[in-house]
């Protein structure tokens, strides 16, 4: 018998979409059979009128660091922890969720990422109503004993490592890695089958247009897309894949804000190379100028916002496949932390975004018919199981894969607010949007975690994941 039954939904399946039954045991995905016809199970539910999806991966997502003080005016500010993010997520639809592990940062080892990522591992263990991983963040230039232990992290089931081409601003020295730093940590990732995620702004433009914004005092928060601008993103973007090409390594532009970056991901594409890029939800529906609403530096993440050519860039990207994922780069603080700094140095970055990420690109994408299910599906969920080594026992509804599900409900109309939401922070930007369609039911390796809108499931149920990149993924534009 079946542990679970899934029945009568609209599914979207890796090779068709329509109404499917699935039959779930031990966690896995067993059988996929025509609406009607599947055996009896234990435990049934009625997916009729609903969108069976597989479960949401989040790529990009900061959870139980310390908020940079740059941001806090010197106090110590912590994120959200494991339980809060966790949670927030499984209400999203969201069933992974990939943080970090930045090196030599809140007591982690600086020299070797398989111990670090084990300490943030026990931090999460316990604390997590869905699956998680992590990134090693490499803070400023690695160290010969850092870039030797690299390989040992990837053959460990850790390929993916972090890296900066900028301070991202004046406050935050030392966070910037070298070129000849970043080639050779691209040299030992594509020798031993890892990806480099990186945030990449050229820092000579950012430091010079901070200073002399703050010279010509008009240094306002509404000001951040003047420092952390399309050129300077396409700079950099150009220069990290013509250094990715020296050897071939694969590279996850993490945050993509601009038309002219977007573009550079693009050709390097179209010339072979596995380069892949994220776009973070508030990119596709603000610009820079809705931070000159009162408390606009609420909707500030870094790099900044752009402008309306430039966020239907993204939508294009995303839609035609030259970008890859949908991400948030979480970075839960309260509203004062959030909105406390005034200028363009100390406007805090990030916001909750690990609960709305798929919703709102569903009600914008889907629901205004700018992109199909399916790609909503590949943004949302497999695209980024593939660029995370996790494709297809996440990303997939199919046999053999994880019993991972977003049950969506496509005729729910409501507008956001706070108390639909269920992170730690006290305040959303998402606040009065109006959002079509809303995930249900979540479910993570067969257990039912959200049930219809009420917490059902346990945060002890969460386990860690080791991945894999493919040579499909790591040898040319595979996902």
């Amino acid at each position: 018998m079946l542990d679970l039954a899934i029945r009568n939904g609209h599914a979207v399946t890796p090779e068709t979409e329509g109404p499917i039954d699935i039959g779930v045991r031990d966690g896995r995905i067993v059988e996929l059979a025509a609406a009607g016809t599947l055996g009896p199970a234990r435990t049934d539910i009625d997916a009729t009128g609903l969108l069976v999806l597989p479960g949401g991966v989040e790529a990009h997502a900061h959870i139980l660091e310390p908020a940079h003080r740059g941001w806090t005016k010197g106090e110590e500010v912590w994120l959200q922890g494991p339980e809060g993010a966790s949670r927030a997520a499984a209400f999203g639809g969201t069933t992974t969720v990939a943080s970090f592990a930045f090196l030599g940062v809140h007591d982690l080892n600086s020299d070797d990422p398989v111990e670090a990522v084990a300490r943030r591992r026990e931090l999460f263990e316990g604390k997590s109503y869905v699956d998680f991983t992590f990134h090693p963040g490499i803070v400023g230039n690695p160290s010969a004993k850092l870039l030797e232990n690299v390989g040992r992290a990837v053959e460990a089931g850790i390929p993916t490592f972090k890296a900066f081409t900028t301070c991202v601003t004046t406050a935050q020295e030392g966070v910037k890695m070298d070129d000849g730093p970043l080639l050779e940590l691209m040299e030992v990732l594509s020798a031993s089958g890892g990806m480099l995620l990186v945030h990449a702004e050229s820092d000579e433009l950012v430091t010079h247009m901070e200073a002399k914004l703050k010279h010509d005092h008009h240094d306002e928060w509404y000001n951040l897309h003047l420092v952390h601008s399309s050129l300077s993103e396409e700079l950099a973007f150009h220069k990290v894949c013509r250094l990715a090409r020296e050897h071939g390594t694969a590279v996850y532009f993490v945050h993509v804000t601009g038309e002219s970056g977007a573009q550079v991901i693009a050709a390097a594409r179209a010339g072979g190379q596995p380069i892949y890029g994220e776009v973070l939800h508030n990119y596709l529906c603000f610009t820079a100028e809705d931070y000159k609403q009162p408390d606009g530096g609420k909707i500030q993440t870094y790099p900044a916002l752009k402008e309306d050519r430039d966020r239907d860039a993204l939508w294009n990207g995303l839609i035609d496949g030259s970008l890859t994922t949908v991400a948030t780069d979480e970075y839960t603080t309260d509203y004062a932390t959030k909105v406390g700094g005034k200028t363009i140095e100390t406007a805090c970055g990030g916001h909750a975004g690990i609960e709305t990420r798929g919703i709102i690109t569903y009600t914008e994408g889907v629901a205004t018919g700018r992109m199909s299910l399916r790609q909503f599906v590949d943004v949302f969920s497999t695209r980024p199981a593939k660029v995370l080594g996790l494709y297809p026992r996440k990303g997939a509804i199919a046999i053999g894969s994880d019993a991972d599900f977003a049950i969506w409900d496509p005729s729910v109309e409501r507008t956001i607010t706070i108390d639909d939401l269920h992170h730690d922070g006290d305040y959303s930007i998402w606040e009065g949007w109006d959002a079509r369609g809303w995930p249900l039911t979540t479910i993570v390796r067969g257990e039912v975690v959200v049930d219809r809108g009420q917490l059902a499931g346990s945060p002890e149920h969460g386990e860690w994941l080791t991945r894999r990149l493919t040579a499909e993924v790591l040898q040319g534009p595979g996902a």
